[in-house]
């Protein structure tokens, strides 16, 4: 899209685009991208998803010892860590995260995807209307999978 809109303009500054035209070629981009969130959602086989998830955001993580999962990561995998506490810690992964939360039995936690154009109402409103129970919690929204894993829904981390 900025490949197409920086064609245009430079069109336009060479005089091979008439301010009208380069004003009716931007105003059909402009509606062409407000179609495209609803092609986006697009899962295999052309089928309607509920979203289009970008990447995997993040993974979380609960376990029994924070100190020691937190050291782990640290020495083994090279990850940073942005913020610890008694009951949680964050460390960075590039552009991404694992969280590690406090809890007797060790195991998944719940893991996070990626949402373009992510708005946390929309997110709600389209696991409602597809029959899944969401739970929203501030900006994040959760829902369960058919085994009962906690999958969340987010917008891209900034990075």
């Amino acid at each position: 899209m900025e490949a197409a809109i920086t064609n245009l303009v430079e069109r336009f500054e060479r005089g091979r685009l008439t301010r009208r035209q380069l004003i009716g070629r931007l105003t059909g981009l402009a509606a062409a991208m407000s179609a495209a969130p609803a092609a986006a959602a697009l899962g295999p086989e052309g089928k309607n998803a509920t979203f289009k998830a970008t990447e995997v955001n993040h993974i979380a993580l609960t376990v029994t010892d924070i100190a020691r999962s937190r050291a782990f990561y640290e020495e083994h995998l090279g990850l940073e860590t942005t913020r610890t506490g008694s009951t949680s810690s964050f460390l960075s992964c590039g552009t991404d995260f694992l969280a590690l939360f406090k809890g007797k039995v060790a195991g998944l936690h719940h893991y996070c995807y990626s949402i373009r154009d992510y708005a946390p109402d929309t997110a709600v409103k389209r696991l409602v209307a597809v029959g899944l129970k969401p739970d929203r919690r501030g900006n994040r929204v959760y829902f369960k999978d058919p085994d009962g894993i906690e999958v969340q829904v987010s917008a891209p981390n900034a990075g």
